[in-house]
């Protein structure tokens, strides 16, 4: 068997594993590069495979980091099987047309910019609609069955605990009469992840590709990110301000939801948390997402796969995502209506990352305002707004226009959806019949070299931490893993390549800037605090060349 790594190699996205075994060649997910300009290019560059030679795919989960390059996929000839679970196939009929329809409006921005320039315009990566043709391969499976997918290759999903529907995949190959078995984790959950189940332990395994993205770091138990929530929500409210909290439409905007609620169960004899608890309860909730709000119904939909007391819950007539004062938002007249009223109130908003979506209207009307608060929930990769908050940017662009960042920012990280280093060792301890070797993947360097250290150390088991198109072949027989092969991409640019590329950017982008400001100011009904607003952007912009003349 041949494992090539093509995503998710020293960085968290764009997860994409080809597997050839048996006489087949087959993907673990295909997931969309996310978060810096230079991974995002990647995912309009042709695929290392031919896609009509593919037999099937297995995908563990719909995050767009695993599944948004499904539909280029389909689009370029591939139309065999797509094996996911039931709830994952339901949310991905959900997500990728919606990303489809991020990456048409994108593309209409962009194409308007090459117009400017006389350059030729380019198709999106997909639309919409080629994103709802390519659902029409998904095959839905259920958790603990066993697949054949050929007389020698076995499938089983196992609940990883991640989000609706994400998956462990145990694959079973055999060839020359010797049967391994890899087992892949996509995403790991948290065992205390609200809503969910806990990760399904594995008792065996001869190899191990295993996500590391908290490898190097341990999150807040449940009930200290519960008390933390409340704190900061209701100090924020006191203040007449309002929170903001960007979110993953799918996952943690239900398990916020389902926070909130349960927040009236806790210290019922503490009256300073009841009041906390009774500030939240007297603002709305708005959920500013019509993916979320679509998402949320699907969760409704397969309540059979939360934990077991939940179940209980819902049967007793206490639906935990629904409460007084959740409001849904649909139309985009309803959200823009949120940043005109003064009301404190809760908003919870996708995209996760701050790159797209409502969210980044909601931080351009409450990122200035000393009284709010932006509560992030969950992983910011480098390269995106998100990132850029949390890690103490004083001011940032959004929609062209410089934002100063006078909000309060807070990052609970117990809400991410990903198991800490402790979950990440747990889960190699829980094999009765431990791994040979381990592969991590889905994870910054940093956290894979701490992580493989610690499992070398404590569990006695070899790590390698593969680079981007690097080929192992595991011989089964021989009990042997070899590199065969690396697919040589471009090397990365020097820093000097970059700052002279950089020069020539912001060479054109001076050009268009002189073509804007020329514009406005020769419009008549331009205002004199316009124009004096004007004039004070290009003053500091000259402050900032004279800078690096003079440094």
């Amino acid at each position: 068997m041949k494992i090539t790594f093509l995503g998710a190699t020293k960085t968290v996205t764009g997860s994409n594993f080809l597997i050839e075994a048996c006489g087949k060649k087959f993907l673990i997910d295909c997931g969309m590069w996310q978060g810096k300009v230079e991974l995002e290019n990647q995912n309009g560059e042709e695929f290392e495979f031919n896609p009509t030679e593919i037999d099937f795919m297995l995908l563990t989960h719909a995050h767009i980091d695993h599944s948004g390059r499904i539909p280029k996929l389909y689009n370029e000839g591939f139309k065999n099987k797509i094996y996911a679970h039931k709830a994952t196939c339901d949310l991905c009929a959900l997500m990728l047309p919606d990303s489809g329809h991020i990456q048409e409006m994108e593309n209409e921005w962009k194409n308007k910019k090459r117009k400017r320039k006389g350059e030729k315009e380019i198709p999106p990566l997909y639309t919409a609609e080629e994103a709802a043709r390519s659902l029409e391969i998904f095959e839905p499976v259920q958790y603990d069955e066993i697949i054949e997918i050929t007389e020698d290759i076995h499938v089983r999903f196992n609940d990883a605990g991640h989000m609706l529907g994400s998956s462990i995949i145990e694959l079973w190959t055999k060839e020359d009469g010797k049967e391994t078995k890899t087992v892949f984790t996509g995403d790991l959950g948290n065992n205390d992840i609200p809503l969910l189940d806990s990760p399904t332990m594995i008792e065996n395994a001869d190899y191990l590709v295993m996500e590391s993205t908290y490898g190097s770091r341990l999150h807040l138990r449940n009930d200290e990110k519960a008390e933390l929530f409340l704190d900061i929500v209701s100090e924020t409210l006191d203040k007449e301000g309002s929170v903001v909290i960007p979110s993953f439409a799918v996952g943690r905007t239900q398990e916020i939801l389902y926070e909130i609620n349960k927040l009236k169960d806790q210290h019922k004899s503490d009256e300073e948390f009841q009041r906390k608890y009774r500030t939240i309860m007297k603002s709305n909730v708005y959920v500013d997402s019509p993916l979320a709000i679509s998402a949320t119904e699907v969760f409704r939909e397969n309540t059979n796969l939360f934990e077991r007391e939940i179940q209980e819950e819902i049967t007793r007539g206490d639906n935990p995502l629904e409460f007084p004062g959740l409001k849904f938002t649909q139309t985009a007249d309803e959200s823009k209506a949120l940043n005109e009223d003064n009301t404190p109130s809760i908003i919870i908003s996708a995209s996760g990352m701050c790159e797209v979506g409502r969210i980044k209207h909601h931080l351009k009307h409450n990122l200035w305002n000393p009284k709010s608060t932006v509560l992030f929930v969950g992983y910011q990769a480098p390269g995106t707004l998100g990132y850029s908050i949390v890690n103490g940017a004083k001011k940032v662009k959004i929609f062209g226009e410089e934002i100063a960042v006078n909000a309060r920012i807070e990052y609970i990280e117990g809400y991410s959806g990903h198991a800490d280093q402790e979950g990440l060792m747990n889960f190699i301890y829980s094999f009765i019949n431990k791994p040979k070797h381990i592969f991590l993947v889905h994870g910054e360097e940093e956290a894979q070299e701490t992580l493989s250290q610690k499992i070398q150390t404590d569990a006695g088991i070899g790590v390698t931490t593969p680079e981007f198109g690097e080929t192992y072949e595991i011989n089964g027989i021989e009990d042997k893993i070899e590199i065969t092969n690396k697919i040589q991409k471009p090397q990365a640019k020097t820093l000097r390549t970059e700052i002279i590329n950089r020069l020539e950017t912001l060479k054109e982008e001076i050009k268009d800037m002189d073509n804007y400001v020329r514009q406005d100011i020769e419009d008549d009904k331009l205002r004199d605090e316009d124009i004096f607003r004007i004039n004070e952007k290009i003053k500091d912009l000259e402050k900032q060349i004279l800078n690096v003349i003079e440094g």
